[in-house]
């Protein structure tokens, strides 16, 4: 097993531009079953959930491929299955999101329950739910879903939660509906704006992405489309922790700042100097870190979950103290018992995490055990006394394409090996 080695204690200096959202270009590359032909979809970067994705198209009959710098052409034309193996829904948690988009397809649908990180319970009772409000017949039996919806039809769904994979799931099931779908107290997070400009790309009628209430509006049919993928909003959150730990002064570019403002507002808080023009922004710091207060993770346009271990990695060396309250997730705190093997003070009771700031952090034999986790480690790393030797690397490249690459075109001590 490959792991990365990484010598703390040099800043990082220089430019580099965000990898596009692999929580966009999941449910996107479901979205092409539904319009049953050709798509090309832009800035798709090379993880192994975006290879998933690919596989499971290829196992329903559909030829998908990746061309050029960071596309991926894809032509659902002839889909001739409506089943997903488990091996393949066992290697994330998104292939879920396939579920709406062959129903609507195809009527029926086999498929298991999803795998991915291990973050507490994450049931899909609430997909479920929806699509049975919309006409599914779903039979859950020995860890199979056995779905049948000759047709859907269009009707208010409330979530109790505004979760951003059953919106998704809906928003495709919908998408070619009889009649008119309401999502109320839909998730708000940008991924799924850009999930609704994929299907309007291809002829569909869905509006209110961004707010608590998306309608989309049935058609009859759907056509191939071309789409860019927008800028990974957590990656670039994981390089701005970098930068913030490890003192220095980076450009990241290809952003979209306004789905970093909670981010950008806790690393200010911080003692980071931020500033931001158009698609880029630029952060330095080489004072001390100060401690962030109180940081409660929350659907967005709070601040992320998935930034959490990674600005908690930013804290370990604040001169001060930091909490924690997770909110969305009850097991995202595995990534502390490695940080404390790297001398950080921390303390987790329940869903709080107490994070008292350290003088130092010290290389040590750590495992990613979850994609951000994983990453925050890495951030830990660059800024710690000695080598780290990190492994668990199936976990980080699921969402981050060549993460040690990208660190050290900015000057780190960091190789895979």
């Amino acid at each position: 097993m490959s792991a990365i080695f990484i010598t703390g204690g040099k800043p990082l200096y220089g430019s580099v531009r965000t990898q596009g959202a692999k929580n966009s270009v999941l449910p996107i590359l479901a979205a092409t079953i539904l319009c049953g032909g050709p798509c090309v979809v832009h800035n798709c970067p090379d993880l192994l959930d975006v290879n998933t994705s690919i596989r499971i198209l290829r196992h329903l009959g559909c030829p998908a491929k990746r061309e050029g710098a960071g596309a991926v052409a894809a032509d659902t034309a002839g889909m001739n299955r409506f089943d997903i193996p488990e091996g393949l829904m066992r290697e994330m948690r998104s292939s879920v999101v396939f579920l709406g988009a062959i129903l609507s397809r195809t009527g029926e649908a086999v498929m298991s329950y999803p795998g991915g990180c291990d973050l507490g319970p994450r049931p899909i009772d609430l997909h479920i739910a929806a699509l049975r409000q919309m006409g599914a017949e779903i039979r859950e039996e020995g860890g199979y879903l056995y779905c049948k919806a000759p047709k859907f039809t269009g009707c208010d769904i409330y979530l109790s939660t505004p979760s951003v994979g059953a919106t998704e799931n809906i928003m495709l099931a919908a998408a070619r509906a009889d009649g008119t779908t309401r999502i109320l107290n839909a998730a708000r997070e940008p991924e799924i704006g850009d999930l609704q400009d994929f299907l309007n790309a291809m002829g569909g009628r869905v509006t209110g992405a961004g707010s608590s209430t998306v309608t989309i509006e049935g058609v009859r049919r759907l056509s191939g489309a071309e789409h860019t993928v927008i800028p990974d909003r957590v990656a670039a959150a994981t390089l701005l922790s970098a930068a913030a730990l490890a003192g220095g002064d980076i450009a990241i570019g290809d952003t979209r700042p306004e789905d970093l403002a909670t981010v950008l507002s806790v690393l200010a808080k911080a003692g980071c100097d931020i500033s931001e023009d158009g698609r880029e922004i630029r952060i330095r710091r080489d004072g001390a870190l100060r401690p962030m207060g109180r940081i409660c993770t929350m659907p967005h346009p709070g601040f992320p979950t998935d930034a959490q271990a990674l600005v908690m990695a930013v804290a370990c060396r604040a001169e001060g103290v930091t909490m924690f309250s997770e909110r969305i997730f009850e097991s995202r705190y595995r990534h502390v018992g490695e940080l404390l093997r790297m001398g950080a003070d921390i303390q987790v009771e329940g869903r709080v995490a107490v994070v008292r700031g350290v003088p130092k952090l010290y290389g040590a034999r750590v495992c990613a055990t979850d994609l951000r986790g994983g990453a925050a480690l890495a951030v830990a790393a660059l800024a710690a006394e000695g080598e780290t030797e990190l492994s668990g690397l199936q976990h980080i490249d699921r969402g981050y394409e060549r993460l040690e690459d990208v660190l050290a075109s900015l000057g780190a001590d960091i190789e895979r090996k």
